[in-house]
């Protein structure tokens, strides 16, 4: 049974910075695309960052220059480094993956659709 587990949400002001971990077991795949999406009150469910099984990172816009991402080598565990937070980036963040090819991951931001398996959020809210 695969679980993915989100932790390092919070309230900061800001301009502030957050750090969340994900970490997933039970996927047996030796290629595991994972991601960052968020979703906000009242708003869909959009991409924020991905990073194939060899590291490659893919970011949404909004993430571009301020967020990073990374993974551990050879493992599912993942974080973000959300950096220069604005009360924009305020929404509920998920953890997601999907089995699939390296050469695939940086397209798969563009739709959660993509991602099979999902964990169950962490909020991440910024006050100006």
């Amino acid at each position: 049974q695969v679980h993915l587990v989100e932790s390092g949400g919070g309230s900061v002001q800001s301009g502030g910075s957050l750090r969340l971990s994900c970490s997933a077991s039970g996927i047996t795949a030796r290629s595991v695309c994972m991601g960052w999406f968020r979703q906000a009150p009242g708003k869909e469910r959009e991409g924020v960052a991905t990073i194939s099984t060899d590291g490659t990172p893919t970011y949404a816009d909004s993430a571009k220059g301020r967020f990073t991402i990374s993974r551990v080598s050879n493992k599912n565990v993942m974080y973000l480094q959300m950096n220069s937070l604005k009360p924009e980036d305020t929404a509920m963040y998920y953890c997601a993956a999907a089995e699939a090819p390296d050469t695939l991951c940086e397209y798969y931001l563009s739709g959660d659709f993509n991602f099979v398996y999902w964990g169950q959020g962490t909020q991440v809210t910024v006050s100006s």
